[in-house]
């Protein structure tokens, strides 16, 4: 997975690296799937925040209106995408513990890839599984491109 961006520092990391070098959270999680119904899962990973603040986000970490100008656009292997903003995982925010999911139901993502997993949606649509490319930025409402 890449992380990009508005960063000091973008990333290159695989599921085994964020298994390393961040805690690791457990989350156990109910949502509804469209096309599957209700879904009971257990996941484990690091919080999206902490991996995050290792890129290094180009905002002046001491002002928070600076910090809520920024979003989150994950992106999985078959495409799907979702967007959040950076609000949500503010701990002076949201601080929703959003996480990088390195094993679902005790088994390794390893070979999959990581899972974006937002426990308090109702709703599995920002469950990005397979993550290839994070992005971190703000949008300029001026600059329509």
């Amino acid at each position: 997975m890449l992380i990009r961006g508005q960063l000091r520092r973008p990333l290159a990391l695989t599921v085994a690296d964020l298994r390393e070098r961040w805690p690791q959270r457990r989350t156990e999680v109910v949502f509804d799937c469209a096309k599957e119904g209700l879904r009971r899962h257990t996941f484990d990973g690091p919080l999206l925040r902490d991996v995050l603040d290792a890129a290094c986000p180009a905002f002046d970490a001491r002002r928070r209106k600076d910090r809520s100008r920024f979003l989150v656009s994950v992106t999985g292997g078959d495409g799907h995408h979702t967007v959040l903003s950076w609000a949500e995982i503010d701990a002076d925010f949201g601080d929703a513990p959003i996480l990088l999911a390195t094993a679902l139901d005790g088994h390794p993502l390893d070979g999959t890839g990581s899972q974006l997993v937002v426990p308090s949606d109702r709703c599995g649509a920002r469950y990005i599984s397979a993550i290839t490319a994070i992005w971190v930025g703000t949008w300029d409402p001026a600059d329509p491109a």
